[in-house]
């Protein structure tokens, strides 16, 4: 929690007002029982009715004071605690945003999203009592023995053997609570998993009946989470009554000591006195509630704490270069050199694969499910780095690159589209912010989209809702081309993007793709009708390039690609398609 401190320095005058404001008020408080001890003593005793009026003024102005210092450290403690979780969900934001794929595949977004909003808002609520009760619980309980000692030497011990039995009751049961509440922490994130992805999934979810499978899935989750809890609550529950146990004890004690003492004139205490003592045990009793319930709220904050600290000491694997890469134009445009990769904790994806694409070319890429196809397009725009190997983009390692100097160069359509809420143009401009007009339409063009980006009533301006959900398969998938294509990448990347189009709406899409003025495309497809006018395909299959070559060259060489082929033309269409490529 103390890295976490830093944030504080943003706030320096909320942070040193605050608790002075909140002593101030606490040095009122300790100042009542002398008050109405002399009021008992003197004022009720003798009957003085000026003097009883006098000193009740003087306990009105002290509460009145004591409530102006006790606003001016609230509003304090609201400022630096807000602005303490902005910051420092800004900034946690900004740092998961920098995390390459490797180390989001690991933690995971349940537990990103959890640590954002969760584990921010007890770091919240941290900030808020540090400065509001921090100081003024222990100076009260130091402050009112000191004034306990002051009215009687004596009776004051009862004081200190009080607080001695308060703290062995607070420090085991705080010891077994503190790991319960981290392990709540934990379950959280369970149940921000399965929210989300019953959230995201609810189609599937539904397509297949299973709403009460998962509905007891969440349940056992949260059952999990409830009993932490319980458990938790039931242990802390034992503190309260256990503190007042001890404090009622003194209380007796003080009054039937300090009743003796009095009746028998002994040690100069008085009824008044007796009363100022009860009122500082009080004082005592109810400070140290608080600093239990402080103990309690640190601790939920430090776990908060040590898992926020964990996503800011998670360094990104992929970190772009210093300055721009050297490119040669003479180069190809895309080159792999023996690269070979694999995921976290998992065998080989890709496998020593080597190959060149010119400019201007076009690269198909098949295989079967799991084959690396989706990987293979990964490494090339950098979102992992290979393990072994080099993948050149215009000659250049890309790892040289800047990571604004690649994302202009490549321009990707991910195999699952992703639209944003906003306007179709925000969409349509994320590649590029000064995109014209003309250049959307254009892009809509040849994405084969403006047959029904045309007939929207907003036009550019129309709202496209979360994820997209206003608009159809294939048309998600064309405004996600458009949006490529949009900012005039070198390189266009489309992973299996086209799975949601008809066939003529795919053929045309390809020959706009190709009428590009040199563009260098890679088509990512299950369809060999999708890829096989290619100038070159690569055929994977576990992880390794079987064939690399034109269709017709592979459909005589690769018996892999002739397989997937033969499950979509018959024999004799790729007879004629082999003697029509080798003519």
């Amino acid at each position: 929690m103390l890295r976490l401190a830093r944030y504080l320095k943003y706030y320096k005058l909320q942070v040193t007002l605050g608790p002075i404001f909140k002593l101030t008020e606490a040095i009122f408080e300790l100042i009542v029982p002398l008050v109405m001890a002399e009021i008992i003593d003197v004022g009720i005793a003798n009957g003085d009715n000026d003097y009883i009026l006098g000193h009740g003024i003087t306990l009105i102005i002290l509460a009145v004071c004591g409530l102006c210092f006790a606003l001016v450290c609230q509003y304090s403690a609201s400022v630096a605690s807000q602005g303490v979780g902005t910051k420092l969900r800004d900034d946690l934001y900004a740092h998961i945003n920098t995390l390459s794929y490797k180390e989001l595949d690991r933690l995971g977004t349940p537990a990103l999203v959890t640590r954002i909003s969760n584990d921010v808002n007890q770091i919240q609520t941290a900030v808020a009592m540090l400065i509001r009760l921090v100081v003024r619980a222990p100076f009260l309980v130091i402050g009112a023995t000191i004034m306990a000692f002051t009215v009687s030497p004596k009776l004051s011990l009862i004081f200190f053997g009080a607080m001695i039995a308060i703290v062995a009751i607070m420090y085991p049961i705080m010891r077994v609570t503190v790991k319960l509440f981290k392990k709540q922490q934990k379950e959280l994130d369970g149940i921000s998993r399965i929210t989300r992805e019953n959230l995201s999934g609810v189609r599937v979810v539904r397509a297949f009946s299973r709403q009460e499978y998962e509905k007891q899935r969440f349940e056992d989750t949260a059952e999990d989470y409830r009993r932490l809890a319980v458990k938790a609550g039931r242990i802390n529950a034992l503190l309260n009554p256990a503190i007042f146990i001890v404090v009622n004890a003194a209380y007796l004690l003080i009054v039937w000591l300090g009743g003796a003492s009095v009746g028998a004139g002994a040690d100069g205490l008085t009824q008044g006195k007796v009363i100022a003592l009860v009122n500082y045990m009080t004082q005592i009793s109810l400070a140290l509630v608080v600093v239990a319930n402080l103990v309690t709220i640190f601790t939920k904050a430090a776990a908060s704490a040590s898992r926020i600290n964990e996503i800011f000491d998670t360094k990104p694997s992929v970190v772009g270069a210093d300055k721009p890469a050297v490119t040669d134009p003479n180069a190809p445009a895309i080159e792999f050199d023996n690269v070979s990769f694999s995921y976290i904790g998992g065998e080989r994806s890709l496998e020593d694969i080597s190959f060149t694409l010119n400019r201007g070319e076009t690269l198909g890429i098949i295989g079967g499910t799991g084959s690396g196809k989706s990987t293979l397009v990964n490494l090339l725009c950098r979102f992992y780095d290979c393990d072994s190997g080099r993948v050149k983009v215009n000659g250049a390692d890309v790892r040289d690159f800047t990571d604004s100097q690649l994302r202009s160069i490549i321009g990707i359509v991910p195999q699952k589209t992703e639209l944003l809420s906003g306007t179709l143009r925000e969409n349509m401009t994320m590649g590029r912010e000064n995109i014209s007009d003309e250049q959307i339409q254009r892009a809509l063009e040849a994405a084969q989209a403006r047959e029904f980006t045309d007939k929207l009533d907003g036009g550019l301006d129309s709202r496209i809702l979360q994820g997209g959900k206003n608009l159809s398969g294939g048309q998600k998938q064309r405004l996600a081309i458009a949006r490529a294509i949009a900012g005039s990448p070198e390189i266009l990347i489309l992973d299996d993007s086209s799975s949601a189009l008809d066939y003529a709406t795919d053929a045309k899409l390809r020959a706009a793709i190709k009428n590009l003025d040199g563009m260098t495309a890679v088509i990512v497809s299950q369809r060999a009708n999708s890829i096989r006018r290619a100038d070159k395909i690569i055929v994977l299959d576990d992880g390794k390039a079987v064939g690399i070559g034109t269709h017709a060259e592979l459909l005589k060489s690769c018996p892999v690609y002739h397989e997937i082929c033969l499950t979509q033309y018959t024999e004799q269409e790729l007879l004629e398609q082999e003697t029509e490529g080798l003519a």
